[in-house]
């Protein structure tokens, strides 16, 4: 009964069924008493990992039915070795779920070559993905009306196939949303008209049309890139569907305003396929090729994995000090104040106690209000008039989490109010605009007052 729901979720834009997934993982760990904050932290990220795994050899298995093992162990070996896979695929984002159910549905698939075909299973497999994030309908787009249009029973396959499928999902989708909302909502609606229609994603950043083609896809794919090149020029023309579909993926993002390189990750895994398809044809440079993608996958994977902008996690590890040091799980007197960029840091689910949080809040502005400013640029256009303002009639919060480059702007308020540094944090090599190469962990030291002395 403590937490907080971020903007998305009050206006619709989010539905419950991925979570449900991980709130039963959290439940099982309840009711065997061990929900200890380590493993609400790690559970889901082994289930993601777990799930991932299972997507990678069903990559292999596809290329062992459409070409033969030589080929699928080296698409299978240029999956492994894929830098920005390691990076995201334990991550419990949308976007990874929606690339692993993407990998399962193109195994049932009915690519020409494949004996695993089965309508039902990657419709729904496909209806899932939606139901999580609407956009995996982008990727397989192409694909559905590929079947569709060489499927001889055109009529037996909606009615038997496509309609059963998306009724089925979509309101199981709807009762479940309707069980949690409390009211009916159709959040897949609301995140179309937020994204597309509205466009209002713009708010969170903005990128020229050609993002994803001059940086977004050369950077998740990295050094794959000319393999990738390679391989679209040796592939036979059963993977022009395939290599259509990646295609028309990066084009549809690109028309988006907002841009980010997790959208595209559902195009990774067919990317490699074409990347295998390459290295299978190599012959004096296979050797060379294969130390080449490993070595220059393994540094950015280490170094983006566990080294590049790591404090905001680590800073949470001495949040749940406070939780230990409290004595209590229901302390009123600690509290934290998180002067980031929003959702800067990971919140309630990696602290396991209700002490009083709070973060900077950016959510956009839905009623058009030209206007608008949301609080973290109000805080971040006067630091301490902000800091005066907001407590001149409630308590200061105990303790400040902040980058190294607002202490400067901040200083003052520091010293006047009995702040003091308790710790140091690397976050990242490469800073920029509000984001500092450290975080501090800032502490309010009570001043004990002095005892009177009568005679």
């Amino acid at each position: 009964n403590y937490g907080y729901l971020t903007w998305e979720w009050k206006e619709g834009l989010r539905g419950y069924t991925y979570p449900i997934f991980f709130a039963s993982i959290y439940k099982v760990l309840h009711l065997l008493q061990n929900d200890t904050v380590q493993l609400l932290i790690m559970m889901p990220r082994l289930a993601q990992a777990f799930l991932s795994a299972l997507a990678d050899m069903k990559i292999y298995s596809l290329m062992r039915t459409l070409e033969n093992a030589e080929v699928a162990k080296w698409v299978y070996f240029c999956q492994m070795c894929s830098w920005f896979t390691w990076y995201c695929c334990t991550r419990t984002l949308t976007n990874s779920m929606e690339t692993v159910l993407s990998v399962f549905a193109l195994y049932f698939y009915p690519l020409p070559g494949t004996k695993t075909r089965s309508s039902s299973t990657y419709l729904t497999l496909v209806a899932i993905a939606f139901i999580i994030r609407p956009t995996a309908l982008i990727l397989w787009l192409p694909l559905l009306f590929c079947h569709f249009w060489k499927e001889e029973k055109k009529l037996d396959l909606f009615l038997y196939h496509i309609l059963p499928v998306g009724v089925l999902t979509l309101g199981i989708s709807l009762i479940i949303d309707r069980i949690f909302f409390g009211t009916w909502i159709l959040v897949q609606m609301n995140f179309v008209r937020f994204n597309v229609m509205q466009n209002l994603g713009t708010f969170y950043g903005s990128h020229p049309w050609h993002w994803y083609f001059t940086q977004g896809f050369p950077v998740i794919l990295g050094p794959h890139l000319p393999f990738f090149v390679h391989g679209c020029l040796l592939a036979p023309k059963k993977f022009q569907l395939l290599l259509s579909a990646i295609i028309w993926t990066i084009l549809v993002y690109s028309l988006l305003s907002h841009k980010e390189f997790r959208f595209i990750y559902p195009v990774l895994p067919l990317c490699m396929l074409f990347c295998g398809y390459s290295l299978n044809s190599l012959k004096t440079w296979k050797k060379p090729a294969v130390c080449f993608l490993v070595l220059s996958n393994l540094l950015p994977a280490l170094y983006f994995g566990l080294i590049h902008q790591r404090g905001t996690l680590d800073v949470m590890k001495s949040i749940q000090q406070l939780c230990k040091n409290d004595g209590s799980s229901s302390n009123n007197e600690t509290s934290l104040l998180i002067l980031m960029p929003c959702h800067s840091t990971p919140f309630y689910s990696h602290v396991h106690c209700p002490i009083k949080m709070r973060f900077l809040q950016c959510p956009p502005d839905l009623t058009g209000n030209s206007s608008y400013i949301d609080e973290a640029d109000l805080f971040y256009m006067g630091p301490v008039n902000w800091l005066s303002t907001e407590f001149r009639q409630q308590p200061l919060p105990t303790h400040l989490v902040f980058y190294n480059v607002l202490e400067q702007d901040i200083a003052s308020f520091l010293a006047a109010n009995g702040y003091v540094k308790t710790e140091t944090l690397f976050h990242t090599h490469l800073p920029e605009g509000r984001t500092g190469s450290h975080i501090y962990l800032y502490e309010k030291k009570i001043k004990k007052k002095k005892k009177k002395l009568y005679f």
